[in-house]
């Protein structure tokens, strides 16, 4: 195992050690998922993500694949799209703007395979560069297609704004949770809460409208300010549990902000 598969499996896995409403972690499953789905899709993905001398598209279409074979299940497409950046930018040395903005048609093509591989819940059809297009290949860069998709997806918005929710938002999230508690699980805690509470989730946003994801950003928000009064996190896991219990009652998973706390794990850990 490299450094690149041991930091990404890591992130993946420290992901789950911490309670987030709505999502998949050792508290609870959920969504037709197990804690056991993910980690085997970290494991597997984690071979092909970091596997030197790849593009970008190729680490995203092997590292899908292979979560895919191993699960039959939507685990880690959005933690994938998000990571390969990252990973890439960290192997090859090359700012992570260079990066994005050097992307190829071929690299969407790889992306757009990965992603009806994937087929992530509330995908719906759009009408420029729709990744379900009949003729199975893309029309664009893959940099170009995530600069159209940004308002509708905060994945896309990550690769069209050069990671900004991750640096604005997540790293000093995290830092300032660490800060508090000395715990890096807590503060795991703490950073999907502020994604959340701080941008509408678009997993949310696409299943379910704008108006719920909405509502869970205003009870998210909520939750985060009394966790971080709380001296002691642990006093506070009673209510996390219960609103996760209700969310995935509602079968509401706010995915993107989950994604997007792996991103943030990552960038710290790759100092990128």
């Amino acid at each position: 195992m490299n450094e690149y598969e041991r930091i990404f499996e890591n992130a993946c896995l420290a992901e789950l050690e911490a309670i987030k409403p709505g999502n998949v972690h050792v508290f609870a499953d959920g969504h037709g998922m197990t804690v056991g789905d993910f980690a085997k899709a970290a494991r597997g993905a984690a071979g092909e993500i970091a596997r030197s001398g790849l593009t970008v598209g190729q680490r995203i279409d092997q590292a899908v694949a292979a979560s895919w074979d191993l699960t039959r299940c939507n685990t880690n497409l959005g933690i994938v799209l998000l990571a390969a950046p990252l990973i890439h930018s960290a192997q090859t040395g090359l700012p992570l703007p260079q990066v994005l903005r050097a992307l190829t048609v071929e690299d969407a093509s790889l992306a757009y395979r990965a992603i009806q591989r994937a087929n992530p819940a509330g995908l719906g059809k759009v009408d420029l560069y729709d990744v379900t297009n009949k003729t199975g290949k893309p029309l664009c860069t893959l940099y170009r297609a995530m600069q159209v998709a940004a308002g509708r997806d905060r994945v896309a918005f990550q690769y069209a704004y050069d990671y900004a929710d991750v640096y604005r938002i997540g790293v000093p999230a995290y830092q300032g949770a660490l800060a508090q508690w000395n715990n890096t699980t807590w503060a795991i805690t703490a950073t999907y809460l502020t994604l959340l509470s701080e941008l509408p989730d678009s997993h949310i946003a696409r299943k379910y409208g704008d108006a719920v994801a909405k509502n869970v950003q205003e009870q998210a928000e909520m939750h985060l300010v009394a966790l971080m009064a709380c001296t002691n996190p642990k006093t506070y896991l009673g209510d996390l549990l219960r609103f996760d219990t209700e969310l995935k009652q509602r079968k509401i998973n706010p995915g993107t902000s989950a994604d997007l706390t792996v991103a943030t794990l990552l960038a710290i850990e790759l100092k990128q």
